[in-house]
């Protein structure tokens, strides 16, 4: 038998095998779901009076002179990844799991619906569990805002916790009253950016980076190409960090009373400071009236009690537990009124099609923009944006949604969140009117094209790579452990430059600006809210509320419902989740025994996951990218 012949009898049979494989396993996969959907209609039977026996939009009953308990324990995000409750039971059951993602919306909603809510007498924070993103600055800020509204009922606002990292405590510190355990700390560390470079450490293994860019500021891939951080880099971030920095210690110390300075003065001098307290860091933080109270959790537990009464409520405070409790109806609905469409492009701005909150999918954004130009029933559109930007293509192929809103005689609004960096401008720039937080981080309007090649390192472990191609530009076939040749990079380098000038184009024609103003703003600088209103980068400040209510102004909308343009899962899809995940409970997956045996598998998964994500995020078609990577991930 000829060599290859063998060769693919082999390959056949390994195939073959593969095939048959799968195929059992399929098999077997789909008797297991038979079982379960036999079981889950016996479960859901069982649960009926969790699911059906309700009357329809009853909540928890809530007594009156109830206290309210935010207690919200995971992220805090703009928009919040769909969850399935039986992948995440599953997940569970192997002791892998994500942290949970708290919409910054919903959590301003639920504390603005209590304030006229006659039974809630106040509101408790136990903010141990809240995870707020350096880069979210802004998110915080809006809920702090909520607060700010709620005690204008006259109603109180308590916080009550261990200690508070430096994000919870901006929430914290708007509260009327602030108890910290007694071996508690509140410590402020500022803002910082800070990379790892690595020029010296690719030479060493021998590895070959290569960058395209345009803009002095663009440093998104300066750690590729330097082993520290350039001056332009710096005086980027320190006018953007330090507005940042300045606009927490205004909304802290306003809140608290507090003299100008009394917090970067606590920050800067802490040693000294902990020094008078004898170390005691509790002791510090109230010396400086940072907290009211230090107390234990008892004692903490006894005073809200003191408050509200000894009802479930502080029975959840002592417990810690989340609880399920919602203070009215959201306002946001869709009646008779004529539409305000809001349409959320957060994270990393993709090629083709993303889930809400992984990533802003070009197709998918678009699909949703083409839902609102669509829909006679919506008359103005607000396009939400908190990205640090991605893909160029899939940029332009929202901008193309927003400008055909525009052409159809529908006003677009932006609402920036935390970030609208580079891709997530260049999807900004065309609306009628851009509204920014005074955190926002905007800007960074520069493009970048980067792929690493091993030529060296082949080279190094006696890997060559030869062959023929039929133009000069063949070789990048063998581009990667092949080196890459000067015609193709300098076809990359030209594509960078005429991406830059689009972006400059593009810019000039939404802003109505002149394109070389906006290079002198633009090179990849990154501004704050503040500043690029300045610039004319940015209209007004204001929240996403502020917005939808300046788009109904344009549309001429004296009443109008507010809307949300978002694929929902299907009805069946929604029920099987439901009653899957309590088919798995009652059939005895623990989560607490499986968490502490696979603690450690479940933070290694993680970790791989993420990065996997964050590679899978490059891949633009022109491998093109308008993208702050400086402003956090």
């Amino acid at each position: 038998m000829p060599e290859e012949d063998k060769n693919f009898s082999v390959w056949g049979f390994i195939k073959g095998f593969g095939k048959l494989l799968v195929g059992m396993l399929l098999l077997l996969q789909g008797l297991i779901g038979l079982v379960m959907m036999l079981l889950l209609i016996g479960v859901f039977v069982s649960f009926s009076n969790g699911i059906s026996g309700a009357k329809p939009g009853a909540g928890p009953e809530i007594p009156k002179d109830a206290a309210l308990l935010i207690n919200p324990n995971g992220v805090l995000v703009e928009q919040a990844e769909y969850v399935d409750p039986f992948e995440v039971l599953i997940q569970d059951a192997y002791g892998v799991q994500e942290p949970t993602q708290i919409e910054a919306g919903d959590l301003a909603k639920v504390i603005r619906a209590a304030t006229s809510d006659n039974r809630i007498k106040g509101i408790v924070l136990d903010l141990a569990n809240l995870y707020i993103p350096t880069i979210s600055a802004s998110k915080a800020h809006y809920v702090a805002e909520a607060i700010d509204d709620f005690k204008t009922s006259g109603k109180k606002v308590y916080a009550v916790g261990d200690y508070y990292s430096q994000e919870q405590y901006l929430l914290a510190s708007h509260a009327d009253e602030i108890y910290m355990h007694d071996k508690g700390s509140v410590v402020f560390v500022g803002y910082g950016s800070y990379s790892v470079y690595m020029k010296s450490f690719l030479e060493k293994i021998l590895v070959t980076p290569h960058v395209f860019r345009v803009g002095t500021f663009k440093a998104a891939v300066e750690p590729f190409m330097r082993d520290e951080m350039s001056e332009e880099a710096k005086v980027a971030d320190r006018a953007f960090l330090g507005s940042m920095w300045t606009a927490y210690q205004k909304s802290v110390e306003s809140a608290r009373g507090l003299d100008a300075g009394a917090i970067s003065n606590y920050a800067d001098n802490f040693n000294e400071i902990l020094r008078g307290a004898n170390g005691d860091m509790g002791a510090a933080a109230k010396n400086a009236r940072l907290v009211d109270q230090l107390l234990s959790r008892p004692e903490q537990l006894a005073a809200m009690t003191s408050i509200f009464g000894a009802d479930k409520t502080a029975k959840r405070l002592q417990e810690r537990q989340l609880p399920h409790l919602s203070a009215a109806t959201p306002a946001d609905c869709d009646g008779d009124a004529p539409n305000v469409a809001v349409v959320t492009a957060s994270g990393t701005i993709i090629d083709g099609e993303a889930p809400a909150g992984v990533a802003a999918g070009g197709d998918t954004i678009a699909g949703y923009l083409k839902s609102a130009l669509e829909d006679d029933e919506v008359k103005a559109v607000v396009l939400r944006v908190d990205s640090p930007g991605g893909s160029s293509f899939a940029s332009e192929i929202i901008r193309d949604g927003v400008l055909a809103l525009k052409q159809a005689g529908k006003p677009v609004v932006v609402s920036m969140g935390s970030l609208a960096a580079s891709g997530g401008y260049w999807i900004s720039a065309p609306a009628d009117e851009i509204w920014a937080s005074p955190t926002t981080v905007t800007g960074s309007i520069g493009i970048f094209a980067f792929f690493p090649t091993f030529e060296n390192a082949a080279a190094h472990w006696g890997l060559n790579i030869d062959g023929v191609g039929t133009s000069s530009l063949s070789s990048l076939y063998a581009t990667g452990l092949g080196p890459l040749e000067d015609d193709a990079a300098d076809v990359f380098q030209q594509s960078v430059e005429d991406g830059y000038r689009d972006f400059l184009e593009i810019v000039a024609e939404g802003r109505n600006l002149d394109p070389a103003y906006v290079d002198t703003i633009g090179q990849g600088r990154v501004w704050i809210g503040e500043k690029a209103i300045e610039l004319k980068l940015v209209d007004k400040l204001g929240d996403l509320d502020d917005a939808v209510a300046a788009a109904a102004a344009l549309a001429n909308l004296e009443t109008y419902d507010r809307v949300e343009v978002l694929e929902e899962p299907t009805p069946f899809g929604a029920f099987f989740g439901s009653a899957a995940a309590k088919a798995m409970v009652a059939l005895g997956f623990d989560e607490s025994r499986t968490r502490a045996t696979h603690s450690a598998i479940r933070k290694l998964v993680a970790q791989v996951e993420n990065q996997a994500r964050f590679l899978d995020e490059f891949n633009d078609p022109q491998a093109l990218y308008a993208r702050c990577l400086s402003c956090g991930r």
